[in-house]
């Protein structure tokens, strides 16, 4: 590719196709073309997910509400559109998390990385895990390893190493937040495939844990702030970024019908209304489900088929401060699946970020569903607020009435891995490449959930295909 100004469509207005955009502006200029960029977002607003809402003082995500600061992209990103001086630390005296046992809240112990004891001693006196529970997880120390490097699902893999206890009271809970989905469908290879590398390396999950190579992204109760936000809300990112694309056509309420092949590799996007735009390039960032819709009548897209989504919603309360009793000493709690409650975690949001609400008041995020549990979140603002005040009420003895409730339901927004994922990927996008070439498909259905994964794999994209630009001549 020779020419000195390229056509380039990206599809879905989201944090990964808002990220490609700037990418693909950065990296294609840099090589001295000027990328003619059309940004479709079939909704009536960019960002995705993301969405913060600002009331009487409060700062509320109706989205996500944070994101891990080890993945780097979203503070690189955020550096580059000169935002960084808005990042803010989660509360440094909010860092203990509890998960809840017998309809008891449960400090986790310190060091533990998803169920797996880094330090013995908080581990062996916790009250989450019995004695035999506990005694069976020992067994990792001694258990052999499996050698193999074939997929497996991170249920199989925590109980075949630790045992069931660990992973229904400890593992399950904690990933509940990040895919609210079945740990025995969940690709090992595409949510912590350094566990599996662990296990090879030195026998042993505990052993090689405590030999100081943990995963940096799951590590907790370090000094520094885990996550990181905004002090006016994730939404300071995204507008950013529409701000950032000036001139670039961003276009709302657009949906996109087809992809049609032209040439050897020329396309034309067919919107909804009609319209048809020319394209040398076409970034496709929209959900598995989207996306396969798009370009089954060109390529295999057995493997985003295969991309199960799970419905969530977010229920935030907001209360007078003295009207919630309770120490209040971390971040909030996790709630695993057999204990058969209405909510699968509450963050102590007026707590963990204290930019959020003001000092005589009190925000609860609770959130409802997960994989088979789906149809509450679906019920009535009543209905579900009725569920979570009830929950509420047994696990922190809260009676006081809501001064308001924010809810937000997010139909089919929680992609699952199946087993094999990173390998059907691979095939499908070798499949995309042979059908459609400078066609791209990625986003949160490929490598990665988190914000901070969507940034890095559309900055990375952009870097690709800018890779295969040549310089215009003089």
């Amino acid at each position: 590719m020779s020419e000195s100004s390229r056509k380039v469509v990206v599809i879905g207005g989201g944090l990964t196709g808002l990220s490609a955009a700037f990418y693909i502006r950065k990296f294609y200029g840099e090589k001295g073309v000027e990328p003619q960029i059309t940004l479709l977002e079939k909704g009536k607003t960019m960002g995705g997910k993301i969405d913060t809402l600002e009331q009487d003082e409060f700062v509320i995500e109706k989205g996500p509400d944070s994101f891990l600061a080890r993945k780097t992209a979203m503070i690189e990103l955020a550096r580059e559109l000169g935002l960084e001086q808005e990042l803010v630390q989660m509360n440094p005296n909010a860092k203990k998390t509890y998960i809840v046992s017998g309809g008891r809240l449960h400090p986790m112990p310190s060091g533990l990385v998803l169920g797996i004891p880094t330090e013995l001693e908080p581990f062996l006196a916790t009250g989450l895990v019995s004695w035999n529970g506990k005694m069976r997880a020992m067994l990792d120390l001694v258990a052999p390893p499996r050698m193999s490097e074939e997929d497996e699902s991170l249920g199989a893999f925590i109980e075949r190493r630790l045992g069931v206890e660990v992973l229904q009271n400890i593992t399950e809970p904690l990933l509940a937040g990040i895919y609210a989905g079945d740990t025995y469908k969940l690709s090992l290879q595409s949510t912590f495939p350094q566990f599996g590398e662990v296990e090879r390396a030195y026998g042993s999950l505990i052993k090689g844990m405590m030999s100081g190579k943990k995963p940096v992204e799951t590590h907790t109760g370090t000094k520094r702030s885990a996550f990181l936000t905004f002090r006016k809300g994730l939404k300071t990112l995204v507008e950013g970024l529409v701000k950032g694309l000036s001139g670039v056509d961003q276009r709302l309420e657009s949906e996109v019908a087809e992809i049609r092949r032209l040439g050897e590799s020329r396309y034309e996007v067919v919107l909804a209304s009609g319209e048809k735009l020319a394209a040398d390039d076409v970034i496709v960032t929209v959900p598995a489900f989207a996306a396969a819709d798009l370009l089954r009548p060109h390529v295999d897209v057995a493997a985003l088929d295969a991309v199960n989504y799970v419905s969530v919603a977010n229920v935030v309360l907001a209360f007078e401060r003295e009207d919630v009793t309770g120490s209040f000493d971390g971040s909030g709690f996790l709630v695993p699946r057999k204990e058969g409650l209405n909510i699968t975690a509450c963050t102590w949001t007026g707590i963990k970020w204290l930019h959020t609400s003001p000092e005589d008041k009190m925000l609860l995020r609770c959130y409802v569903g997960r994989s088979g549990d789906e149809d509450k979140v679906f019920l009535s603002d009543e209905e579900i607020t009725a569920l979570v005040l009830r929950d509420l009420h047994k696990l922190m003895g809260v009676t006081a009435r809501p001064l308001f409730a924010e809810i937000t339901r997010l139909p089919k927004s929680m992609p699952q891995y199946p087993v094999g994922h990173l390998q059907s990927i691979a095939a499908f996008r070798k499949g995309l490449e042979a059908a459609l070439p400078n066609v791209y498909a990625t986003g949160a259905a490929f490598e990665g959930v988190g914000l901070p994964d969507c940034i890095k794999q559309a900055k990375e994209l952009a870097q690709r295909m800018a890779e295969k630009l040549t310089v215009p001549q003089a």
